[in-house]
């Protein structure tokens, strides 16, 4: 090697030797090794991104996202070079390092260094060494098995998370298990649901820990068997399907593919709705390779639901619903109480036993009712739900299913943008519309609506405002609209205002408020601060109290 080349190799050899001095100087290695008996090392991956002058190494998989940039000076190393050349001198160097950690649990039972060159032919990326620990692996199959043993198949206590997060990782790791038993993992997978189910935040983080497995597993593992795949970190990986693809023993029982089939369930039923998508295409996908059960799984929904579940005739009413594409059909066959309420009653139901809530209805009816609310999507959705509202007996069974119903990050599926409401919206506008008695209701949801992704709920707001006035019932619902409202609501309630007793009243609320709160709820009433301090020093007493009271409450004095 010429002087610069034998430079280039001591910067590479200087971020390795730095990147495992720093791990082995680390203070809390024992701690993270005794956490979980299915956490056997730390690290298992590291990248080495060699640009002549800034070489990076890191555990990070992105430390190559620079690829695209220009290296301020130019490499001495030809492809060639890098190839037969710099990459066995680095693995030796990597080896020994490893080989006096091999006990050590910084290490996984597998590890692998990965770089990415610069070199006068452009960038350059491999596989620099890759090693697998036998005994390691020996000891953590043991462990897995001895956990599954223990916890699940005789356990009956709710388990950890973190365990969660190895394990499913660990039965999908195709170096741990060249072949994964579908059967037997999607029944450690449900176990471990059914063990958490009476802790519905837990649950839901189960949940994603073997979503993300299940994911990872078919995009890295089983589907670039099939497909050749085009990844992005800004949009959905494309799929073409290989040529020579064949998916053997494609219907018969425990196959890899009803993996893939059980994350796309697991996907579409509890994952967001922004997520739900990469469900369906898992099952697009395993329908291109043969798979028949996948294509009646789209064409009649999952089998998480039997048929009587999501099919109910009667002479009122017929209603049928998909999981997979989140559609629920309903057919009014004679236009009363009698064929709503069966059908409210059919969505409860199903909702109740983890359909999707970011649903849609499809909705064959005569009537074509709307919500008094400007703004909000014309679709078969809200006229249902308008259409069940007409009728007042209907009310309660109305706010049953909007409390089930309401679910932060959900929106119903036939709505976007700005026309964007949570599921259960329709039916609290109606009933917050329709009587005080629902007050309580309107303020459970606007503690749960994502106002960063939700606007039409200031266009109710401005109606309650118009409906109710200020009174002692409404003023504090209507604070708790507006606590989630956005700059563009103007309310016409100044007039009211007037009167000092309506204005007494929302002061006294407003001053219960942070100031950041109480400058948010007066925004849409007087518009800038600097318009009520105006309004101030005009006023009289006892108004002109009143006023600077609210500028007090909004941290302005």
């Amino acid at each position: 090697m010429n002087t610069l080349q034998e430079e280039a190799l001591k910067e590479m050899k200087t971020a390795i030797h730095k990147w495992f001095e720093e791990q082995e100087n680390r203070i809390d290695i024992e701690g993270l090794g005794k956490r979980t008996t299915l956490q056997i090392g730390i690290f298992n991956f590291v990248m080495l991104d060699y640009r002549p002058g800034r070489t990076r190494v890191d555990s990070s998989k992105s430390v190559g996202s620079a690829a695209g940039k220009k290296s301020m000076k130019a490499s001495p190393f030809t492809r060639e070079q890098v190839l037969h050349e710099v990459q066995p001198l680095l693995a030796e160097i990597v080896r020994k390092r490893l080989d006096k950690l091999e006990t050590s649990p910084l290490i996984n039972y597998r590890f692998t260094l990965q770089g990415t060159f610069a070199t006068m032919d452009g960038l350059v990326e491999l596989t620099v060494l890759e090693t697998v620990y036998e005994e390691k692996k020996r000891q953590l199959l043991e462990r897995i098995q001895s956990y599954i043993e223990k916890k699940l198949e005789k356990g009956s206590y709710p388990t950890s998370r973190l365990e969660t997060f190895f394990l499913a990782r660990h039965l999908l790791d195709p170096y741990l298990f060249p072949e994964p038993e579908a059967a037997k993992t999607i029944a450690l997978f449900d176990r471990i649901q059914k063990l958490n189910k009476e802790r519905g935040e837990a649950l839901a983080e189960h949940r994603r820990d073997i979503i993300r497995a299940l994911t990872h597993w078919a995009e890295n593992v089983f589907l670039p068997r099939y497909y050749d795949v085009t990844r992005s970190d800004y949009r959905t990986n494309e799929y073409v399907i290989k040529p020579d693809a064949v998916l053997e023993n494609k219907d018969e029982p425990n196959q890899p593919i009803d993996l893939l089939l059980y994350g796309a369930v697991m996907i579409i039923r509890y994952e967001p709705n922004f997520n739900k998508s990469m469900g369906q295409t898992f099952l697009e996908l395993a329908k291109q390779l043969g798979s028949g059960k996948a294509a009646r799984m789209l064409k009649e929904g999952s089998d998480s639901f039997s048929q009587e579940d999501v099919h109910m005739r009667h002479e009122l009413v017929e209603c049928k619903a998909n999981d997979v594409f989140s559609l629920i059909t309903v057919v009014i066959r004679k236009e009363e109480a009698g064929a709503y309420e069966r059908a409210i009653s059919f969505i409860l139901f199903l909702l109740r036993k983890d359909f999707p809530k970011s649903y849609k209805i499809k909705l064959k009816s005569t009537v074509r009712e709307a919500l008094p609310v400007k703004g909000l999507a014309k679709s078969d959705t809200h006229r249902f739900f308008a259409n069940a509202l007409a009728y007042s007996e209907l009310h309660l069974l109305l706010e049953e299913y909007a409390r089930e119903a309401m679910e932060e990050f959900e929106w119903y599926e036939d709505t976007e943008s700005e026309k964007s409401v949570m599921p259960g919206s329709y039916a609290v506008f109606g009933l917050g519309l329709s009587s005080e008695r629902y007050f309580p209701l309107v303020e459970a949801y606007m503690d749960l609506v994502d106002d960063e992704h939700q606007l039409v709920h200031d266009k109710f707001t401005a109606v309650f405002a118009e409906t109710y006035g200020i009174t002692e019932r409404s003023t504090p619902t209507l604070i708790a609209c507006l606590l989630r409202s956005h700059d563009s609501l103007k309310l016409k309630i100044q007039p009211e205002l007037e009167s000092e007793d309506k204005l007494s009243l929302l002061v006294q609320h407003i001053e219960t408020l942070s100031d950041d709160e109480a400058e948010r709820v007066l925004y849409p009433i007087w518009g800038k601060v600097e318009k009520l301090v105006a309004l101030s020093r005009k006023a009289q007493e006892p108004r002109k109290e009143l006023l600077l009271r609210l500028l007090k409450a909004a941290g302005k004095f």
